[in-house]
Order: structure tokens, then sequence, then C-alpha cells
């Protein structure tokens, strides 16, 4: 029978190299983009895909790769206790086959299992070494003679092209030159110069070299191309990938690669990996919109997304964040007015936003308290009567929490009367002189003004008066029944953060 319509769905890896208990998944036709800081094992992943598949009997000239190539035993490893599974899905003759499992292991000499038993599929790996110029890998240094052959074909023709709209040139010929020993080269012609890739800059060699394996790739191939970013101004690769997602979907591929670049997380046809190691355990961020996470400046991971209402809302969440152990996972954004709340939740469940099952949306509690209230306001941004309309609304529902307030109770009044109530004894200085303050306070113009006038009564600058008076609402008995929805979906959220104790 012949195998068609292969897609690999996801790798799970036990140990392999620096990997440990990894999920990844893959979109089914399209770019997936690994991403991570050095080290973080994304090369890892594309040298053990690279040899999940045997060529297709049909094409039995195609590089066929093993993992003894890319996993080479030294006196340092054996790599014996790699393993990892690999998922598939794949269409035998007119038999649909999914989730086909290959357990791939290493111990004692070998990897097992046989790769004969491998799943046929069309496999192209672009490693680092096709960054290398030609004129550095080339040892003869004596004059070197070739003859020269211009590529009209159909897909040299069409390389040519797609070269020059990602480099911004002009290619008048595309060639093939062979030395009298047969080794071949490259060649362009552009503003009537003539050169080879011998005399080509590294990034260029590189376009020529990946469109070439695009183009040649059979339907439903896999393409597996290391650092993409490598020699690239941002601009050439925007316009490259661009034209690997046309072919991508046109030649149902799937196209896996690796990159440093901060440039491509704006693209929204590219589906994102993030890798973060830990000491036991790599994890795995799924994101397409990641404007919000930027994983790849050395800032934080911040995988948690957490929008209120104003500045005070802030603090009171990031105390809950710092009780619960989970400040350092977790980002934090003003929305402004409430009613911003249904917009903007409408707004990321609409576009899709792959995070959206790690953001929460926070209410201040005093408005639209109740379900009903909520879904009336929903309503205003989420229209329509279709089921899935309905679905919408309920999953934004979903989304929304709120700090507990008593009934017709402003939240700063509240929290004023809360600091109020303290018992003085073992409070600090500070502590105690902040309650005195506020005691003062009876009824100010403003409701915002119980907590105003304290910061400026005791001359903080805001952020430092917000982080001192939340310090004392969390002090009071009633804190935990304030923060209890908040905290109750971080608690649940944590098993997926932290890495348990040694």
């Amino acid at each position: 029978m012949s195998i068609s319509q292969q897609n690999l769905k996801r790798i799970e890896i036990i140990q392999l190299k620096g990997l440990r208990n990894l999920e990844m998944s893959f979109r089914e036709k399209g770019i997936t983009a690994i991403l991570g800081p050095n080290g973080s094992g994304k090369s890892t992943i594309l040298h053990a895909l690279a040899c999940i598949n045997n060529p297709p009997a049909s094409h039995d000239s195609l590089i066929n790769h093993k993992l003894s190539e890319f996993f080479t035993p030294t006196i340092h490893s054996v790599w014996n206790d790699s393993s990892f599974d690999v998922y598939q899905d794949y269409r035998d003759g007119e038999k649909q086959i999914n989730d086909h499992t290959t357990h791939f292991r290493k111990q004692a000499a070998r990897w097992s299992p046989r790769y004969a038993t491998r799943v046929e599929r069309y496999i192209s790996f672009i490693g680092i070494r096709t960054c290398v110029p030609m004129i550095e890998a080339e040892n003869q240094r004596s004059r070197i003679q070739f003859n020269t052959a211009q590529l009209t074909d159909k897909v040299s023709t069409k390389i040519k092209e797609l070269a020059g709209q990602v480099m911004n040139r002009n290619y008048t010929n595309y060639n093939s030159h062979t030395t009298p020993s047969k080794k071949k080269y490259i060649g362009v012609t552009t503003n009537n110069i003539d050169y080879s890739s011998l005399s080509m800059g590294a990034g260029e060699q590189r376009i020529f070299y990946i469109l070439t394996e695009i183009l040649n790739a059979k339907d439903y191939g896999l393409i597996l191309i290391d650092e993409i970013d490598l020699l690239l101004h941002q601009d050439a690769l925007a316009r490259l990938l661009k034209i690997i997602d046309d072919y991508a979907q046109s030649k149902k591929l799937q196209i896996i690669f690796t990159t440093h670049s901060h440039s491509v997380l704006p693209l929204d046809y590219v589906d994102f990996r993030h890798l973060y190691q830990t000491p036991n355990k790599t994890l795995c961020f799924n994101q397409t919109k990641p404007d919000a996470l930027h994983r790849l400046t050395g800032e934080k991971i911040r995988p948690i997304e957490i929008f209120v209402e104003d500045d005070l809302a802030r603090y009171l969440v990031n105390k809950i964040c710092s009780e619960e152990g989970v400040k350092q996972y977790v980002s934090i954004k003003e929305f402004g007015a409430a009613f911003n709340c249904f917009t903007a939740v409408s707004g990321c469940i609409l576009n899709g936003l792959n995070n959206l099952e790690n953001m929460l949306f926070t209410l201040d509690g005093d408005k639209y308290r109740n379900e009903s209230e909520k879904i009336a306001a929903i309503k205003k941004v989420l229209t329509g009567s279709t089921d899935s309309h309905k679905e919408n609304r309920a999953l934004a529902v979903s989304k929304i929490e709120q700090f507990i307030l008593p009934d017709n109770e402003k939240p700063e009044k509240y929290y004023h009367s809360l600091i109020c109530s303290l018992d003085k004894d073992n409070l600090t200085a500070e502590q105690q002189e902040i309650i005195k303050v506020a005691e003062k306070i009876i009824n100010p113009s403003d409701s915002h003004k119980f907590l105003d006038d304290i910061i400026r009564e005791m001359d903080f600058n805001r952020e430092v008066g917000l982080s001192k008076l939340v310090d004392l609402i969390s002090l009071s008995d009633k804190w935990i029944n304030v923060s209890t929805g908040i905290r109750e979906w971080l608690i649940l959220k944590k098993p997926l953060l932290v890495e348990p104790p040694h």
C-alpha cells in the first residue's frame, strides 16, 4: 500500500540530551517555530524529528537520517536511556491511521525500533552546516575551472524568481557550474555580473538552498530548518517565511524551524512553541499572539496573564500571586474601566489567542457582580444567536473572576475598613502609623480617597503606598474571602508552573 497524507502530531520526550518530560505538538500543515534561549534543546528536537521516518520507497536516493548521526556515542555519553515517542497520522491506501505511535529508545549498543519499521515520509533536514560559506568549505586553493549551464526548468526558474524576491534583487540567470571532477556549484547573474556560490554571501547561499528544498519537497513532506534566521536580515527573513508558508499550504507541508529572532513573533501564520528549561522538566508554551509574553529577550517567562481594572487591583493580584508562590510566572496588565473587561476578553476569544486558557480577567467586585449582569454586558460586545456565539459568550463569562466585596460596597472604602479593623499588636511602627492615619479618614469626597489620602498623608509615592496598604489588607481575616476566586484559579494553574520540591 502507498503511504500518504502524513501528519506529525506531537513528540513526547522522556529524556533526550538536556530535554526532560517535554510534550510538543505541531501544526498540521504550515509552519511551527521553536524558540528558546541557547541550550534549551531546540536543535535536539529537530535532530530527533529528522530520524523518525523512512524515505519513501519511490525516492530511495534521499538521505536516510538515523539517530546515531546526531546522537553519536562518545566517552562522555553513549545516550543510553534516551527515550521519546512520536505520534503521526497517515493514510495507508484507503485506510486512515490515527495516532500511530513509534517508541524510540536507546539501550545498550543500539536504538530501537529497527529503522525499517518507521513510517514512510519525505523529510528534509536543513542544518547549520548550510550556513557555512561555500568558499570556506572549499579545499582547492588553485584556480577552479568549471563549465556553466543555465538552469531553465520550471522549478529552477521559480527558485530564481523567489530568491530575487527574498533578496530584493533581479536575478537574470540561475546557473549550475560543474568542475572537471564533477563537483557542482550554483551561480547567478545580476546586474550583468556573473558569480558562483563560491562568491555568494552565506545568507544568500542559504536562501537558495532552503528554496530548493521547499520547491522540490513532495506533498505532505516534513521540512526541518535549524536556526532559520541565521545570517538573514529580518526583512529578508519575513519575505522568506511568507513564501515558505504559501508552499506549505499548497503542498500540505509541515515546516518546523528553530530561531532566536524576535521579529517573527507578530506573524499570525506561524505557530510558536517556546521552550523553557527547569531542573527536572522542559516546559513548552504555545502561543500565536506572543506580544504580551516576550520569551526571547532574557526577561522572565510569564505564561499566566491576568488583566485588572486599575493599579490597586494590580497590587492586590500581585499579592495573591506572591502568597501562592507564582508571582514570577504572572504578567498583570490593566484594562481600565470595568466594561473594558468584557471588550478585552471578547477580543481575545475572537482572535483565537492560543494562550487564552492562561488568561484571567478580573473585576473590582462593585460592578457586574452576578452572572446575569456579566452575561448582559458580554451580549453587548459578543452579538449573534448561533450556537457558536453562545459558546463564545459562555467562554467569556468563564474567564472572568472578581474580588468578593460586601453588597453595595466600594472597593477602596471596604479595604480602608479592613485596615482600620486590624489589631495593631505585632505590627511594625510604620504599619501602626498607617492605621492611625486611616482611622482619621472618615468621609472623603470621593471613595478613591479612602486610600489615596493615606498615601498622601504618609508622603509615599503611589507605588510604594499601594504596596504597603495591600500588605496591611492581606493581614485581615477577611482577605482570604476577598481573594478567593482569583486565588482558586491560580491554584489550579500552579501545578503547570511550579516544579515539585526536590
